[in-house]
């Protein structure tokens, strides 16, 4: 193989393509990745860790030769980042990569490209689920947040995808919080007699998210056995699926609430940051204390001090006090546009608050005891 490329192009696939490369295996090809040619003139880099993969396309690339190469994909990132020149050359034989710019080379060695685990596709035939770039986009903005980070319950830390007829949905939970988001969605599976869902890693989704081109494009979502695909214009986003049950979600969302108070997203974040630098190591309770059309949030660290931040709102029920561990708060409204409202809906102090944003995302918060 021999081509030649921009670099700033080639150095941007190989980021992407890096993030789901092992940083460490038994297996070195594992620490690669492959690149190969497709006439006229397009690049493919391809990456995986075994569990979730990538594929890359870069077009405009000049090829002198077809065929394909294996590299240190890390390597290639640290050239690509400091080198200087608009272009690289590429050259590999059954041994060696050579990279070539116009005040440097680099000679990396090989693998057998035959060795390099082979890549899911989307085939012509395959049922698939298509959504437009910004609903899965704002399907995992809303979602992804609230997964867990460790938890033994292994189901938790995954995002619950569920496409049913006209509708895409992600939730995610740690069992403390929930996060919920739906959009619109154009289900071509034939054999689709009711809703199907999948459990997808919180990394898969992140990296989707990346691969998007900000456009009105639109990405296609294949779900298999124990698999799922993600096609975008570009490239091609493969992960397995996380074994385990999910959690009952929609029985934990109150049915009825006694409670709607209407919010400025950027106001109350603004609030519950200022409250929060009160809070210490052992606790991080923030208190929502409603007075007629007033919110104070307090905190009150045991080796910190106290915190008071006041916030008009339109409340003329009972006064009331909820407490709730302040990361969930801030964590849930950063994720929001701040110039947007929602709107808090409770029962009592003791049941789920639900903030609801729009009609299409819904996060759900436990308060403390």
């Amino acid at each position: 193989m021999k081509i030649k490329a921009l670099r700033s192009e080639l150095l941007a696939a190989c980021q992407l393509v890096s993030q789901a490369v092992a940083a460490r295996s038994t297996k070195p090809i594992l620490s690669c990745a492959k690149a190969y040619t497709q006439a006229p003139d397009k690049l493919v880099l391809s990456g995986t860790d075994l569990e979730i993969g990538i594929s890359y396309e870069i077009a405009g690339v000049l090829i002198d030769e077809q065929g394909d190469a294996i590299f240190n994909v890390a390597k290639l990132v640290s050239i690509l980042r400091e080198c200087k020149d608009d272009e690289v050359v590429i050259e590999s034989d059954a041994s060696k990569v050579v990279v070539t710019t116009f005040s440097s080379e680099y000679e990396m060695p090989s693998e057998d490209v035959a060795s390099f685990p082979a890549m899911s596709q989307i085939g012509e035939n395959d049922d698939s689920h298509e959504l437009a770039e910004g609903v899965i986009n704002d399907l995992i903005k809303y979602s992804a947040f609230a997964a867990a980070k460790q938890d033994t319950k292994y189901a938790v830390t995954g995002v619950l995808c569920e496409f049913e007829a006209g509708k895409a949905r992600m939730v995610a939970t740690d069992t403390r919080a929930m996060a919920v988001s739906s959009g619109s969605a154009t289900i071509n599976d034939v054999s689709l007699g009711k809703a199907k869902s999948c459990l997808v890693p919180v990394g898969a989704l992140k990296l989707v998210q990346k691969v998007l081109l900000g456009g009105e494009g639109a990405v296609k979502v294949c779900l298999r056995v124990n698999e799922v695909l993600f096609k975008t214009e570009k490239a091609t986003v493969i992960t397995r699926l996380l074994e385990g049950r999910f959690p009952p979600w929609r029985d934990i969302i109150p049915k009825k609430a006694t409670i709607k108070i209407q919010f400025n997203v950027g106001s109350l974040l603004s609030a519950a940051r200022q409250a929060a630098i009160m809070t210490d190591d052992e606790s991080k309770r923030i208190v929502f204390n409603y007075s007629a059309n007033q919110l104070t949030i307090t905190a009150h660290g045991a080796n910190t001090g106290k915190s008071k931040v006041t916030l008009p709102i339109e409340y003329t029920g009972e006064p009331l006090s909820v407490n709730y561990d302040a990361g969930y708060v801030i964590d849930t409204l950063k994720v929001l546009d701040a110039g947007t409202t929602l709107q808090l809906e409770m029962v009592d102090a003791a049941r789920p608050s639900v903030f609801r944003y729009g009609d299409n995302a819904l996060f759900l918060i436990m308060p403390l005891s």
